[in-house]
């Protein structure tokens, strides 16, 4: 487990602001490797107990889903879905459902946050596998859609202008998040 976190294996560093949908992808991409982390650490936690390397990664991962992951969820429900929801009904209906998604995500969230901020607790909690399984399941499934149902059609749909607009909103959220 040690040394997973960081720039996760085969993945590169992100775009920056000038390239707001690209971060997001990039966002995504680094989602997918903390739950990945989150996982292995539940093996890890199986072969040595709550030992220093699980509370190294549990910090990572409780620091990562209360700030980045929260400003990627407010990048998209503050900045590209208000743009692309008027655009059509089919738009108007995956924008739904992912704003639906981030609140389901959210919810079990709440629930290991906790946990991960004390990770001794974990062995206490018996309902903490099932709800890494409920929340790895539910971003990559969320990820899937936005990437292939949402996110290559916003690029099509929003002029450069708009994009730029996205990143400044984007980065000015960074400067003050937290």
């Amino acid at each position: 487990m040690a040394g997973e976190v960081g720039i996760l294996p085969g993945q590169e560093p992100a775009p920056d602001f000038c390239n707001p949908l690209g971060l997001l992808k990039a966002c995504h991409q680094r989602i997918l490797g903390f739950c990945d982390l989150l996982e292995k650490m539940l093996a890890h936690i199986d072969e040595h107990g709550i030992d220093a390397e699980v509370k190294q990664s549990a910090q990572k991962l409780h620091r990562y889903f209360s700030t980045a992951a929260v400003l990627h969820h407010l990048d998209e429900e503050q900045d590209l879905f208000p743009l692309l929801i008027a655009s059509s009904l089919k738009q108007a209906t995956i924008i739904h459902r992912l704003k639906q998604e981030h609140s389901a995500i959210n919810e079990v969230w709440k629930k290991l946050s906790p946990l991960l901020a004390r990770p001794t607790t974990i062995d206490e909690t018996p309902e903490f596998r099932q709800w890494v399984a409920e929340f790895c399941s539910a971003y990559r499934q969320h990820i899937k859609t936005e990437e292939e149902d949402f996110l290559s059609i916003a690029q099509h749909m929003l002029s450069s202008e708009q994009l730029q607009q996205i990143g400044k909103n984007m980065k000015e959220r960074r400067k003050h998040f937290g």
